[in-house]
């Protein structure tokens, strides 16, 4: 498996809120992570990279894992970790009050995925089945649509399409959604930040499915068409590919 990750402060914006990265442990699996802060007065970059520091030290730490239950308890106990030093530290530091972040995270091993998120940063899957969206957005405009109060379309220029329902950092309970999927060798997963997903289509996203250049080029491919689009915001990504390669070096 091998991994790309990428961000940009974009456009607009003085600073980068954004943070993660694409981190392998000593058994060889990869954690895949990213955040997009928000609130306080330059505390967004703080809360992700505290969501992104905190992953990566943990991961370091981590044991093998064997099962999508162990997976999927380590996501949840890591987060839920990460949402305490958080709220912790806003409740210190005054600068720092009312900030939080999104984050989206995924175990890769060699038999299986497991997702975790909180917020609107995004995970997105392709095999030789296809492409597909595996997070739904913690937001309101999603909530709306999937009340039937609008449509997706009027959903993409809504005046509220930036508030959250959930992100880390704001309350003490807060609950992880995960899921688990089967991984094999040609299949892709791309994480990213609304920066991208507001400026790019799920159908020019879909690339990823059929891409075979390197993912330096694919990320930066990306990040280039968000900003030529205006990039008001970060944008973030990152990759994670299971090689086809990596069966036959197992073999050897």
């Amino acid at each position: 498996m091998n991994g790309f990750y990428l961000t940009d402060q974009g456009r607009v914006r003085n600073h980068n809120e954004d943070a993660g990265g694409v981190f392998k442990n000593d058994s060889g699996q990869i954690l895949a992570v990213v955040a997009d802060g928000m609130g306080g007065h330059r505390a967004g970059d703080v809360a992700s990279q505290k969501a992104a520091s905190h992953l990566h030290s943990k991961w370091q730490e981590a044991e093998k894992l064997r099962t999508p239950d162990e997976s999927q308890s380590w996501l949840k106990l890591a987060i839920q970790a990460v949402n305490n030093e958080i709220i912790s530290y806003a409740n210190q530091n005054e600068d720092c009050h009312g900030m939080g972040t999104t984050v989206v995270a995924a175990i890769c091993t060699e038999d299986f995925i497991t997702i975790a998120h909180i917020g609107d940063s995004r995970c997105y899957y392709a095999n030789a089945y296809g492409f597909k969206q595996l997070t739904e957005d913690h937001s309101l405009v999603n909530e709306l649509v999937r009340s039937g109060q609008i449509t997706e379309e009027q959903a993409e220029h809504h005046p509220r399409k930036n508030v959250l329902l959930k992100a880390l950092g704001t309350e003490y309970d807060i609950k992880v959604d995960t899921k688990t999927l089967e991984f094999e060798p040609g299949d892709r997963l791309l994480l990213c930040t609304d920066g991208l997903t507001n400026k790019v289509s799920d159908e020019e996203l879909s690339k990823l499915a059929s891409f075979e250049g390197e993912w330096a080029e694919f990320c930066q491919e990306f990040v280039d068409l968000a900003n030529d689009r205006g990039g008001e915001d970060n944008i973030t990504l990152a990759v994670v590919h299971y090689d086809s390669t990596d069966e036959k070096r197992g073999a050897d």
